[in-house]
This record gives structure tokens, C-alpha cells and sequence, in this order.
């Protein structure tokens, strides 16, 4: 994790990760956050992803700090992640600096909230969300 300018961008983190990380980020790309229609991967919650011998340990923050949906995406990530065989304790942690912002949403994060009438503030290449 870059401990300068904030977590890296999960495409980079991917590319770098060895297999069992790999697929811990795949786990983690199915578990959506609970009030927005997109993974917590691409909403850019995950800081961070390691294993070693069979240990998980997973950073993620909360779009805000007093986010009620804590337990639930908390019960969530680890129940993705147990499915990943090689995969036999998790440790997760809430991690609050740096704080999330809509910087760290992916572009793919982007493109489906943008599909589901979401526009990500500061995004002006994103198209007027389709409003029925």
C-alpha cells in the first residue's frame, strides 16, 4: 500500500498480487456495497490485500466513518473471501486514513453507477445518468 498519496489503484495492486491475492481481490469484487450498486473493490474501499501461508489480511475503509453497513460489508468480504481454497483465517481491518473519497471509485466503478442513473461528483468525461 502507497502510504503517501493513499491506497494504489486496485488495477495496479492486482497486477502485482501473487495468485492466492489475486483471487482474494476476485472474492472481493462480488461483495457490492450494500447502498450503492457497485463492488467494493471498484467503489475503492479495498486498501489493501496480503496473504501468506493461508493468512488473509484485508484493509478496507468506509465511505464515511460512522457508515451503519460496517458489520454487513465486514460479514460480507469474509464470507467472499472463504470461498477462495488456499484461504484459511481473515483478518480485516477498518482503516480510516486516508479517508475515502470519490477519487478512489474505478473507472469501471464509475461506468456502473453511471448505468444505475449515478453520477460520481467530479467525473466529467460520465454521461447525463438516464433518468426514466
Amino acid at each position: 500500500m502507497s502510504s503517501t498519496s493513499g491506497p494504489d489503484d486496485p488495477a495496479t495492486q492486482i497486477a502485482a498480487a501473487g495468485p492466492v491475492e489475486k483471487a482474494v481481490w476476485e472474492a472481493l469484487r462480488t461483495v457490492e456495497d450494500p447502498e450503492l450498486p457497485v463492488s467494493i473493490v471498484d467503489l475503492g474501499l479495498v486498501y489493501d490485500v496480503s496473504a501468506e501461508d493461508g493468512e488473509v489480511t484485508i484493509d478496507i475503509t468506509l465511505t464515511y466513518s460512522g457508515c451503519p453497513a460496517r458489520d454487513l460489508i465486514v460479514m460480507d468480504v469474509e464470507k467472499a473471501v472463504q470461498a477462495v481454497p488456499e484461504v484459511k483465517t481473515i483478518d480485516t481491518n477498518i482503516v480510516h486514513s486516508p479517508p475515502w473519497s470519490f477519487e478512489r471509485v474505478t473507472d469501471r466503478g464509475r461506468r456502473h453507477l453511471n448505468q444505475h442513473g449515478l453520477a460520481v461528483p467530479g467525473d466529467e468525461a460520465a454521461h447525463e445518468p438516464d433518468c426514466h
